[in-house]
């Protein structure tokens, strides 16, 4: 009996469908394929259920300069800003300059610039004065002390405002409660006091409370307001009958039309997957899961969650004083309002709503729609004219030394034209953010024992402050303060 080879049978392989993918940060990486699965209807017809396309857009930031001033502003400002909160931070506004000198990480100044010469920048704010036990301090010009005074009434004048924006920060936060080591991140642009952990949180005891975490003191919301829990309104006008942007002819349009800074081209896929974004229903930032039932928080689409997500970052900024913060302020709070992993490729794919500022060494990101098309504000803060007022400040210290040099001859050497070089380099010396996170803490901060290092290591930074100190000796910029006790 002959035995016959039978052909392997193998059962045919379900058509997979091929189809693009959208690049979100809820989605993951990998294509997955599912058969196309069909199924029969009530009339014996078989029907395929229909497919979900979904398409990948890779987004470029496109530059607006407007913006990017914007943000170039904000981090020439910052070294004064800091170091004017610290001075004020001390019951008499002023600091010898050798403690100063150990407050480097939290100014932000690498090891290679002098702290002298930064102070010697800003005529129109710091001033250098001799204490009586003949210590060189730095304290506060008059014009800076009005400013300062000035800025405590107003928020004292508002501070119920201030707290009903902290309180709407934390119902965004679906587990109510934020810690406070977090909100120090973001309480700068929020126009928070530097003492608002101490002063505007126990202030209002019907709002919210503090308590202690595994984690830290965290702030808790006591109870909710549905007043509050409600989104920003748009911060554009509607556009007026002499707009050139309102369209000629008063009729529907014949394509869909997604509103878009001017400069501004996107590929059509991009533009397309914007279009169907919008068209989503708007989802509430305010709105969260129910308490045990976190398994729907994985029931909704990745464009729900996406939807969500720009929803609570666009309310946050729209709590800003300015509109704008630092991406990476963001990121401290990611995990408390379930924002994405990949929360900057987030804001870059929606250039409709934000844009990211690659001004500086920490990406900053604005609102877009509480800008107009020369970046002016369409909404300002009252607080905001404070900021105005230290960047004229600022200015004048500029008039202020560019005289002297004319007066005193001080110029013509080769320190000067090293100083002149150094004065936009507040961007690339940005080594902090500017947070409240260690100006009351007891010392001088975890980075102390790294800067003695360095000191150490060096050994001729005493050399660079005492040229400085000797410079500004010359110069005629120290006081004699017999007023003042030692500090």
């Amino acid at each position: 009996m002959a035995l016959v080879a039978l052909p392997v049978l193998t059962p045919p392989r379900a058509k997979t469908s091929t189809l693009p993918t959208l690049k979100s940060s809820f989605l993951p990486s990998t294509i997955i394929a599912f058969p196309s699965l069909k199924t029969t209807t009530g009339g014996g017809k078989l029907c395929t259920p229909p497919s979900r396309i979904v398409v990948r857009s890779s987004a470029k930031i496109v530059r607006f300069p407007p913006l990017d001033r914007h943000a170039a502003k904000h981090s020439r400002l910052r070294f004064a800003r800091k170091l004017k909160t610290l001075l004020l931070s001390k019951r008499r506004h002023f600091l010898p300059l050798r403690i100063l000198s150990r407050c480097r990480p939290y100014l932000g100044l690498p090891p290679s610039r002098s702290l002298l010469s930064m102070v010697l920048r800003y005529p129109a704010i710091f001033r250098l004065i001799r204490s009586p036990a003949s210590s060189l301090s730095v304290a506060l010009t008059p014009a800076a002390e009005d400013l300062a005074t000035r800025e405590s009434l107003a928020r004292s004048r508002l501070s119920s405002a201030l707290a009903a924006k902290l309180h709407r920060l934390l119902m965004l936060a679906p587990r109510r409660s934020l810690l406070l080591s977090k909100l120090v991140h973001l309480a700068p642009d929020l126009g928070l006091p530097a003492d608002f952990r101490s002063r505007l949180c126990n202030s209002h005891p019907e709002r919210f409370r503090t308590a202690d975490t595994s984690y830290g003191r965290a702030l808790e919301l006591v109870a909710w307001d549905p007043t509050l829990a409600v989104p920003f309104p748009s911060f554009r006008p509607p556009l007026s009958d002499d707009d050139d942007r309102r369209p000629i002819i008063d009729r529907p349009p014949r394509f869909k039309h997604l509103p878009l800074r001017r400069g501004l081209n996107l590929k059509r896929r991009h533009r397309d997957y914007l279009i169907r974004f919008r068209e989503l229903p708007d989802v509430s930032p305010y709105a969260a899961y129910a308490v045990g039932e976190e398994e729907q928080r994985w029931r909704i689409s990745a464009e729900e969650a996406e939807k969500k997500a720009c929803a609570v970052v666009r309310e946050v900024l729209g709590m800003t004083v300015e509109k704008r913060t630092l991406v990476d302020h963001l990121t401290h709070l990611r995990k408390d309002f379930r924002l994405p992993n990949r929360l900057r490729a987030m804001l870059v794919r929606h250039p409709e709503l934000f844009y990211v500022s690659v001004k500086g060494v920490r990406d900053s990101v604005f609102l877009v729609e509480a800008y107009d098309d020369k970046g002016k504000l369409l909404v300002e803060d009252e607080l905001l004219t404070e900021k105005e007022r230290l960047m004229e400040l600022v200015r004048e210290g500029k008039r202020m030394r560019r005289e002297r040099r004319k007066d005193v001859g001080y110029g013509n050497d080769h320190d000067n034209a090293n100083e002149e070089e150094g004065e936009d380099e507040d961007e690339v010396d940005e080594v902090e953010d500017e947070d409240f996170g260690d100006l009351f803490e007891p010392g001088i901060g975890d980075d102390w024992e790294e800067i003695s290092n360095w000191i150490d290591d060096d050994g001729g930074e005493d050399e660079v402050e005492e040229f400085w100190v000797k410079k500004a000796v010359s110069m005629g910029v120290v006081e004699s303060s017999e007023g003042l006790e030692a500090w």
